[in-house]
C-alpha cells in the first residue's frame, strides 16, 4: 500500500491536507526562529531529542485535563478555554516535531480518518456493546 496522493482525495480532504501541511511549516519555523533547534551556548543547530518533546506533548494534554477539571480559562490568552489552548499547543508540538522529522503527518491523518470511517469498532452497533474502557 502506498501513501494517498491529493488526486486520490475528496475536495475536503485536499483542503485540509493543504491547511494542516501549511500549519506544519509555520509550526516548525516557528519553533526553528524562536531557536530550539539551535544550540544557545554554540549557536550551532541540534537535532531535539525524541522522548523529551513526547514528553512535552503529554504535558500539554495533562494541562488541558486539568484546565478541563478546574473551568480554567488560559492563563496567556484569557479570552479562550484553557482546553482548546492546551489543544492547540499539543497540536503546534505534534506539527513542529513532525517537521523537524520530515514527516507528512497531514497525510497520515487523511489516510487514518479514512480508515477510522471503515473500521468496526467506530460504527455506533458496535460501540453499543461497551466500547473501550478506561
Amino acid at each position: 500500500m502506498s501513501k494517498i496522493t491529493t488526486a486520490e482525495m475528496t475536495l475536503k480532504e485536499v483542503q485540509s491536507y493543504y491547511g494542516l501541511s501549511l500549519m506544519q511549516e509555520l509550526a516548525h519555523e516557528t519553533a526553528t526562529n524562536a531557536g530550539w533547534y539551535t544550540d544557545p551556548k554554540t549557536g550551532e543547530p541540534i537535532e531535539r531529542n525524541f522522548g523529551e518533546v513526547v514528553a512535552l506533548m503529554h504535558s500539554e494534554l495533562s494541562e488541558a485535563l486539568e484546565a478541563d477539571r478546574k473551568g480554567l480559562a488560559d492563563d496567556k490568552l484569557p479570552h479562550r478555554d484553557g482546553r482548546e489552548v492546551e489543544f492547540a499547543d499539543v497540536i503546534l508540538r505534534i506539527l513542529d516535531t513532525a517537521g523537524a522529522l520530515g514527516l507528512d503527518v497531514p497525510g497520515a491523518v487523511i489516510e487514518k480518518n479514512r480508515f477510522n470511517q471503515r473500521r468496526a469498532d467506530h460504527k455506533i452497533k458496535n460501540r453499543a456493546q461497551g466500547g473501550k474502557k478506561y
